[in-house]
């Protein structure tokens, strides 16, 4: 089904410390390809053994772009896995947006780009000037936490997500199927 691509295109963030901001931009995905559209959802900093990878996979019109190295936290990194991660991660993004452009995507989705920025893990000059310079009709999401004001000031929508309340609080570790 061929949809026409719409002279307006716009920038989602969706950030904050709770719960589903990823499930926000999955539910975007999943809205434009019910419609026809085509979507390229790629994430950063998250092992492939989410429970949305195999479901995303299946639908028509939407391309998950697999992560196919794993580096554990940011936090537990030495300096050199830092460096290979931040360079893998980098050339993700790159990839990623010459895919998009490439195949004509109308939505592409960044998952927790804002923390691979955050992290230096890919440079956020890099993701200003590709929102800037998007090609028209290309609507794009990003999630994380702390977006900075520039990334902000690229944004149409902006979501934050604020938790109240989580059972990680109480020592109930991330359920399969629910959280991951």
């Amino acid at each position: 089904m061929f949809i026409q691509k719409s002279s307006i295109s716009c920038v989602h963030i969706y950030c904050g410390d709770g719960k589903g901001k990823t499930s926000a931009a999955l539910g975007l995905a999943v809205r434009a390809a019910g419609r026809g559209r085509k979507v390229l959802i790629v994430r950063f900093l998250k092992r492939e053994d989410s429970g949305e990878v195999p479901a995303l996979r299946i639908i028509p019109g939407i391309k998950v772009i697999a992560c196919d190295q794993e580096f554990g936290f940011v936090f537990r990194m030495s300096d050199k896995e830092r460096a290979e991660a931040a360079k893998y991660y980098q050339q993700q993004f790159e990839k990623a947006c010459k895919d998009a452009i490439r195949e004509n995507y109308d939505v592409l989705i960044l998952d927790e780009i804002l923390a691979a920025c955050n992290y230096g893990m890919v440079q956020e000059k890099d993701v200003i000037h590709f929102l800037k310079n998007r090609p028209l009709g290309l609507e794009v999401a990003l999630t994380g936490r702390d977006p900075s004001g520039d990334l902000l000031a690229c944004a149409d929508y902006v979501s934050e997500i604020q938790m109240r309340k989580h059972p990680y609080e109480k020592g109930v570790p991330a359920r399969k199927g629910i959280e991951f």
